[in-house]
């Protein structure tokens, strides 16, 4: 975080390429831009970027009042899913040289290239624009290997071969990247695959890619399944109904997940009146959907072989996650929103698919889903490596 002093003089400069200025939050976009653009450092100076909202592009104040919602709305531009991975950046109110601002101080990505809406945006000299493909591809050359998370990691054994590239053609691409930057995109398919992170400088598949758009996950990472047992009582060692070892790349896992869980909802009838019929659900799909995708999402996929697991007893349902709490999410902070991605190339496949909206707004999606069916608030059980998630029926 710079200081008041390192502020104003940043302020002054016009032409420095670690500033932008923005007289309002009214164009969101931009100020999104901005950011992702700082994020990609570029240059590779490793400095802070600066975007001061409520001034100028001359540098004349704006005179903006700069409240607590203008400050939480530019803060939740980090998570907004807008702009992946998501970029680290903090967001302050300043009185600089008697101008009152929002300061949003932006830090050079580890995982470049960032993207905002399917666009790696740069900074070329004090103003913005779309990275050429040269300096895309030494963005993602950037990365050092000893710094990846395990899903970036490339895999030994892995060859284009174990991916479905007609999925990656036909559904990935059109989902991650601007449509008119892909009809003007002449690139192989090895480069798009290496510029979306998928492959290593040298070819290789990673474990994120495997994980998305592998033909058989599981021959690469054990654990990349779902368990799911429906128990006919209470206790594990009743008699089991139904059981199933849900497989396959995420999208199809995720999908084929929602079908078994949907599958076992029950839906009372109410009536209400002669003509109103009351349909109740004694778990509310949204929810499951929420929870079970955090799951996948944050598992330990690099240390443990055990799966996701879903039980599903008489009284309630346990979703087991093999993974505790990682990063700056912890006891205080967890399900309030703090976010941190043990597994950012999963976390952005599965947002670039839309199986996430939101970042860091699952948890609390979930428990007003349960709450308006009438459901009990969930449970979650923090373990050092596990994390477990106990949900209770709706009371008929």
């Amino acid at each position: 975080m710079l200081s008041v002093a390192e502020l104003e003089r940043l302020l002054q400069d016009i032409e420095s390429r670690r500033v932008e200025r923005k007289a309002s939050a009214a164009d969101a976009d931009r100020i999104r831009e901005a950011i992702c653009a700082f994020a990609n450092d570029t240059p590779g100076h490793g400095q802070l970027g600066i975007v001061f909202v409520g001034v100028h592009d001359d540098g004349r104040c704006a005179n903006l009042k700069v409240t607590d919602e203008l400050l939480r709305t530019l803060a939740d531009m980090r998570s907004d899913g807008n702009t992946l991975p998501p970029p680290t950046m903090s967001v302050r109110k300043e009185n600089l040289s008697g101008c009152e601002l929002a300061v949003i101080e932006v830090l050079p990505s580890l995982y470049p290239p960032v993207r905002h809406r399917g666009r790696v945006w740069v900074r070329v000299g004090p103003r913005r624009a779309v990275a050429t493909q040269e300096e895309e591809t030494r963005l993602a050359e950037r990365n050092r290997s000893r710094n990846l998370p395990f899903d970036m990691r490339a895999v030994e054994a892995a060859t284009l071969a174990d991916l479905d590239l007609v999925r990656f053609r036909y559904e990935y691409l059109p989902a991650a990247i601007a449509p008119e930057v892909l009809a003007a995109n002449n690139r192989t398919i090895e480069e798009q695959l290496r510029g979306l992170r998928f492959l290593s400088p040298d070819g290789r598949p990673t474990f994120g890619a495997l994980l998305v758009l592998g033909k058989d996950p599981p021959a690469f990472v054990p654990g990349a399944y779902v368990q799911f047992l429906r128990i006919d009582g209470r206790d594990l060692t009743d008699p089991i109904r139904n059981q199933r070892q849900i497989t396959g790349p995420i999208p199809d896992l995720l999908r084929r997940l929602d079908d078994q869980l949907e599958a076992n909802v029950s839906i009372a009838t109410d009536i209400a009146s002669h003509r109103l019929e009351q349909r109740r659900p004694d778990y509310p799909m949204a929810a499951l959907r929420q929870l079970s995708r955090n799951a996948v999402m944050h598992r330990n996929y690099e240390s443990s072989n055990a799966p996701v697991r879903v039980h599903w007893f008489a009284d309630r349902i346990e979703i087991h996650n093999p993974g505790g709490l990682y990063g700056q999410v912890n006891r205080d902070n967890f399900g309030k929103g703090a976010t941190d991605y043990r597994n950012p190339g999963v976390a952005e496949g599965m947002r670039v698919l839309n199986f996430v909206q939101r970042f860091g707004a699952g948890i609390e999606l979930a428990r007003k889903d349960l709450r308006v069916n009438g459901n009990p608030e969930p449970v979650f059980d923090l373990q050092p490596n596990a994390t477990v998630v106990t949900l209770r029926a709706r009371a008929d």
